[in-house]
């Protein structure tokens, strides 16, 4: 059985993994010159059970519509981006119902929680030469209310099986003293342990070599025009090399799925949320924090990788726009330095790297997978800002699917049908 998988970025190559690990014959495809270059290039580099909750929580609504035109809002609505966003956007506010969002939590956490088991077998096999650290993540409050919020779901969270500890300022600037130098304004925070982090991009080009050695084929800087359907099932991969035919096709190219799924009657409620980060070299910052850290008051998230520090801290609904916003990028700027203030003799703006990518967020905020009505097409996309963190784990599950073997956590939950 061959199978063709559009999308060469973190779930792609999970996807191919599992898939050659069945025996399938894979060929992966990529617009890009190589692995990882595009929505999985440069994200937070936090993989996370802790933060699987939806973007569209309880009042998400009002939330975003009090922040439209706000350069400086973490989550920012772009005026040309509506017309795309209509009919999704009921969807998304629909789910932002409390017993809606709370189911939807609950399957985020329990694939999330699978996904980062499943990593163990990857290190087992590529190595940790990807700047992975398993120290947990940090959460942060800056006052009292918020805190208290975040207690109670983090009590929920212990209910499917995510350890936490409640610290206080003291213990949290204990546990990172970078943080030592805003020790007065920290409330409180959460301890998750069972995180970890890693460069994305840095373990896309480990699992491509490791995948080529398999067997699996790779065609780079190939650009897909279209999906050619024939009655319930795709025929073919019209590219910029010529037709490309399989048994079975993969579509997990992130939020370019849906335009490719459309064009052979497939609707997959997934758009493009567009999020930035900066790249800081800290070789000669000898306080440089040891693990992320979130900042709940100021929507920033830290995480270090080797002697990089990767800020990220911002969405935006802008469509397709790939285009990086100064402002946007200054604010991430903003965000570090008042969350690290030691860092700013060390801070070369000029040197840092500036990075934009589209995140798939579903209409629900939980990943899409598995088969579609065309019967030889699957999806694997959705997962919005968690795709690092779902990656092993959806990988694996689409793998199954289409291998024909029991998958560990029913598909149902997180397949297409589900939109109705």
């Amino acid at each position: 059985m061959r199978a063709l998988i559009i999308g060469g970025g973190l779930l792609g190559l999970t996807t191919a993994y599992f898939l050659r690990q069945h025996g399938l014959e894979v060929t992966v495809v990529d617009r890009e010159p190589g692995p990882g270059r595009a929505t999985s290039f440069a994200n937070g580099g936090m993989l996370h059970a802790s933060l699987a909750n939806p973007w569209n929580e309880p009042g998400v609504f009002w939330h975003a519509f009090k922040m439209l035109g706000r350069e400086d809002a973490p989550l920012l609505v772009r005026m040309k981006a509506l017309p795309s966003l209509l009919g999704w956007g009921l969807t998304f506010v629909r789910h932002s119902q409390p017993a809606r969002y709370l189911r939807n939590f609950e399957k985020n956490v329990h694939l999330a929680r699978y996904s980062l088991a499943l990593m163990q077998e990857f290190r087992a096999v590529l190595g940790t030469d990807y700047d992975y650290a398993g120290r947990g993540t940090l959460k942060l409050f800056r006052s009292a209310a918020p805190f208290a919020a975040a207690q109670v779901m983090s009590q929920q969270l212990g209910t499917w099986g995510v350890p936490y500890e409640v610290l206080s300022g003291a213990a949290a600037v204990a546990l990172e003293p970078a943080l030592t130098p805003i020790e007065s304004a920290i409330t409180g925070g959460l301890y998750f342990p069972a995180d970890e982090s890693g460069d994305a991009q840095r373990f896309c080009e480990l699992l491509t070599a490791h995948c080529r050695a398999q067997g699996v084929r790779f065609e780079f800087g190939l650009q897909v025009q279209r999906l050619l359907r024939r009655g319930t099932r795709i025929e073919g991969v019209l590219g910029s090399q010529g037709l490309m035919t399989a048994d079975a096709y993969v579509l997990a190219a992130g939020s370019y799925a849906t335009p490719l799924a459309h064009a052979v009657g497939v609707a997959v409620p997934v758009r493009p949320v567009k999020g930035y980060s900066l790249t800081l070299d800290t070789g000669d910052w000898p306080g440089r924090p040891s693990r992320p850290v979130i900042d709940d008051a100021l929507h920033a998230a830290v995480c270090p990788l080797g002697n990089r520090l990767r800020v990220a801290g911002t969405a935006e609904f802008a469509g397709f726009d790939l285009r990086l916003t100064p402002a946007r990028l200054n604010n991430l700027f903003d965000l570090v330095t008042q969350l690290y203030p030691s860092i700013a003799p060390h801070l070369d703006r000029q040197r840092a790297a500036r990075w934009c990518g589209l995140r798939p967020m579903s209409a629900d905020g939980v990943g899409i997978m598995g088969r579609t009505p065309v019967t030889n097409l699957y999806l694997n996309t959705g997962h919005g800002p968690l795709g690092w963190t779902m990656a092993a784990g959806a990988g694996r599950l689409v793998a199954d699917d289409i291998a024909g073997k029991p998958t560990e956590l029913n598909l149902e939950a997180y397949q297409l049908a589900r939109f109705g």
